[in-house]
């Protein structure tokens, strides 16, 4: 009896060493509720909790489903774009600019880009629109907590696409002087992929800042960042600081 007895608690210490631990280590996965165990009672982790310093969940699908959709728009603009720059279609339809936007996709500058990185640029697009819908899908919904390293993955993908798209958009002004409406609808859905992206990079920061700020341990900070639970990072997630 006594080594059955041993057996099974050495069973449920292998399944949870620690309750905390594992509710930080289930919590990344697209469940709508997100169960755990303490002292062989289970308890419901709340993800739609507000993110400090908002009065919000920036993780929330109600935010990201419209970051994905956006994203999804420009990606198949963007591959509309290399399609023409790979000459697999003839022309490029533009209701405002008429050929001004064959003249934008082949100019010397787009050509120059091309040869730089081996690939059209708004091929290189389409792979940037399509990386942001990847990562507005992962993750559950108090990713800024339990998934920092996703969040700010997503953001350095998000924030330097829409600099970069502002960039190309001045460019065909200044160097080309021609336009083209559909690369301008991209470089607004850019900007507006930044404005709803940031908010959610920001709690993210916030909450790893107050997680060094109280614990001042570079391993705690580090298990935090990557999304393995831990007590002092627990503790201060929720500080409105």
């Amino acid at each position: 009896m006594t080594l059955s007895r041993t057996a099974s608690a050495n069973e449920g210490t292998q399944r949870c060493q620690a309750p905390a631990t594992c509710a930080f280590r289930h919590s990344g996965y697209l469940f709508p509720q997100l169960v755990s165990v303490v002292n062989e009672q289970p308890f419901v982790i709340d993800l739609d909790v507000h993110a400090p310093p908002f009065e919000r969940n920036p993780s929330s699908w109600g935010q990201r489903l419209p970051i994905v959709g956006l994203a999804l728009i420009a990606c198949a603009i963007s591959v509309y774009l290399a399609l023409y720059q790979w000459g697999l279609i003839d022309s490029v339809w533009d209701p405002f600019f008429g050929d001004g936007s064959e003249k934008v996709l082949d100019s010397k500058t787009s050509e120059d880009m091309r040869r730089r990185i081996g690939i059209p640029d708004g091929a290189l697009g389409a792979i940037g629109y399509f990386s942001e819908v990847v990562f507005g899908l992962a993750g559950c919904t108090r990713r800024w907590q339990f998934r920092p390293w996703l969040v700010l993955l997503f953001g350095l993908d998000v924030i330097p696409l829409g600099v970069v798209s502002v960039i190309l958009v001045i460019a065909q002004g200044v160097i080309v002087k021609s336009w083209c409406t559909l690369c301008l609808v991209t470089a607004v859905i850019s900007l507006v992929l930044v404005f709803l992206a940031y908010d959610e990079v920001w709690a993210s920061i916030k909450f790893l800042r107050r997680t060094w700020t109280h614990s001042r341990d570079l391993k705690i900070f580090w298990r935090t960042f990557w999304g393995i639970g831990n007590g002092a990072a627990a503790a201060v997630a929720l500080e409105k600081k």
